[in-house]
């Protein structure tokens, strides 16, 4: 009988006030990781597929869709099988969708590839779902003998492929051809 009752007086005892665990635990932070200078890569098949670095580091899980958003200075290189880059990518801003793995870059959106093709606009999509990127915002690709300019774009995971939306420049062609 005096077990039962000690037992219940210590729990009668127990006590959590709402507010001094809002104060301990950071009341507008739940599951939030926040890290600066921060290098993230990424790996399928035991090789590296993309490796990126931002000066600022926030994953929100909590948030519905959770993200991980990566800003100030983003650089992203992405790799081929052989371990040669393929492109590099810088922007301002970033933000990938963790349960979707769609990811989303503003801000100074550049992606240079290694044929020397470079991509300039302010936003790029990654759609996981359809394996596409895309951007409804002005792009300009330029190359040694050429700049295009357009409203929007479509492409390949690799930029191999692409459709300019509304496009406007000049195309070197060879003589005799007519472009497609």
């Amino acid at each position: 009988m005096l077990i039962p009752g000690v037992l219940f007086m210590a729990s009668a005892a127990c006590n959590n006030d709402p507010e001094q665990i809002r104060a301990l635990t950071g009341n507008g932070k739940k599951m939030e990781d926040h890290a600066e200078d921060v290098t993230l890569i990424y790996s399928k098949d035991g090789k590296i597929k993309m490796r990126a670095f931002a000066h600022d580091f926030t994953r929100k899980e909590s948030a519905n869709p959770a993200f991980i958003d990566m800003n100030k200075n983003l650089k992203g290189e992405f790799f081929d099988d052989s371990g040669r880059i393929e492109h590099i990518l810088t922007a301002d801003s970033s933000r990938y969708y963790t349960t979707k793995g769609d990811i989303i870059v503003w801000d100074s959106v550049q992606v240079m590839s290694k044929k020397g093709q470079q991509l300039n606009t302010e936003e790029l999509i990654w759609n996981e779902s359809i394996h596409k990127f895309f951007t409804e915002k002005p792009v300009k690709i330029s190359s040694a003998s050429e700049i295009l300019y357009g409203d929007g774009l479509e492409a390949n995971s690799d930029f191999t492929w692409y459709k300019i939306m509304k496009p406007r420049g000049t195309v070197e062609v060879n003589k005799g051809e007519v472009p497609k």
